[in-house]
């Protein structure tokens, strides 16, 4: 870890104030996996992933002079009072309180919706997470304005990081890289980068459209999941390939070989699944019509020569991926073959966005 870096994100004591901010901030899907972390949210291997455009996070913070007492907020979700989600919240606060000494003399309250239905297979916590701590440096930045955009952005991406590690790479667009690894020395484990710079343009407009198998509670969270991979026995070999596919995929992505990025981003899904089948206790998050989309999927790209594949989070829904100029083949591929597998007939259209923005 470079605590050269993490001492640079602890601010200073400000006088409170009275300010009002929105940010939104998307969803991502992981091309290469983060399953398994160490103490701070610190991931076990880098991942890297695309910035989704549609599916978002929108988040209102009121910040407050605060009068006396403990520092407190109220958080409201699709305009609802939801007192259930504090306490995740308050260790959410209290990890990042000596990054931003100013937030103890503050109350809030916390406005949150998202644009896209709850368990949809989306990571709802990313965005979320990235779009309340984009709110956080609004104001912080208020205090400091001389701080440079370069700063904002890493340090919003570093706080997101401490509610919901994923939610390090739901601040910038379009794709976002985030873990220490050999090819790119200006990673951090302390926050994502954007990989836009060098981003061949076909990824640039990627789609993904999401299949919804399977919108119940799953059978085990990701917080669990991401804390069997301490005792798994194959947990070693797992942090080696991520960290190689890895270094793989960087070169794939600046040249728009859409065969090789297949290869690499369906054996990242499967393997990551292999992680949760055999962990101690095992579980299965993939479902029979799961599987079915992925031969269809295997079927349709073999005998039409569309470059389409899948990835999947950790959960039974399949993210569909393909260029921008297959989307009309592809979705009359979904309505003919595919979405009759997803509950209630629902996918839902997306594509690679440009990360968050204010409001």
């Amino acid at each position: 870890m470079d605590y050269m870096n993490l001492n640079a994100f602890i601010s200073k004591k400000t006088t409170p104030v009275d300010y009002l901010t929105s940010w939104e901030a998307p969803s991502n899907i992981a091309l290469i996996k983060y399953w398994g972390k160490q103490d701070s949210q610190i991931p076990k291997n880098p991942s890297l992933s695309f910035t989704l455009s549609s599916s978002v996070s929108k988040t209102e913070v009121s910040f407050k002079p605060k009068k006396s007492g403990k520092f407190d907020f109220d958080f409201y979700f699709e305009k609802k009072l939801k007192p259930e989600f504090k306490p995740k919240l308050q260790i959410f606060f209290k990890r990042i309180e000596s990054y931003i000494p100013w937030i103890k003399e503050h109350d809030l309250i916390i406005k949150s919706h998202n644009s896209f239905p709850h368990s949809s297979g989306i990571a709802s916590s990313a965005s979320a997470m990235a779009s309340l701590s984009l709110c956080l440096m609004d104001l912080e930045r208020h205090f400091f304005p001389s701080m440079n955009k370069s700063f904002f952005y890493q340090k919003a991406s570093f706080l997101a990081r401490l509610g919901s590690g994923s939610a390090a790479r739901s601040v910038l667009g379009p794709v976002a890289l985030w873990g220490e690894n050999r090819t790119l020395e200006t990673c951090s484990n302390l926050y994502a980068i954007n990989l836009g710079e060098d981003l061949n343009p076909v990824f640039k407009s990627y789609q993904d459209t999401i299949l919804l198998v399977d919108r119940g509670i799953k059978v085990i969270s990701s917080s669990k999941g991401h804390d069997l991979m301490h005792e798994h026995p194959f947990a070693s070999n797992r942090f080696l390939q991520a960290s190689n596919n890895l270094d793989s995929l960087l070169p794939i992505m600046k040249s728009g070989d859409i065969d090789a990025f297949i290869k690499i981003v369906e054996l990242e899904a499967l393997s990551l699944h292999a992680m949760m089948m055999t962990s101690t206790p095992y579980f299965i998050l993939i479902k029979p019509n799961t599987l079915e989309i992925i031969q269809r999927i295997w079927d349709f790209r073999m005998s039409q020569k569309i470059p389409i594949c899948f990835t999947l989070d950790a959960g039974a829904n399949v993210h569909l991926l393909y260029p921008l100029e297959y989307k009309r083949h592809v979705l009359s591929f979904i309505d003919t073959d595919l979405k009759s597998f997803c509950e209630n007939e629902q996918y839902l259209i997306d594509q690679v966005g440009q990360g968050a923005r204010k409001l």
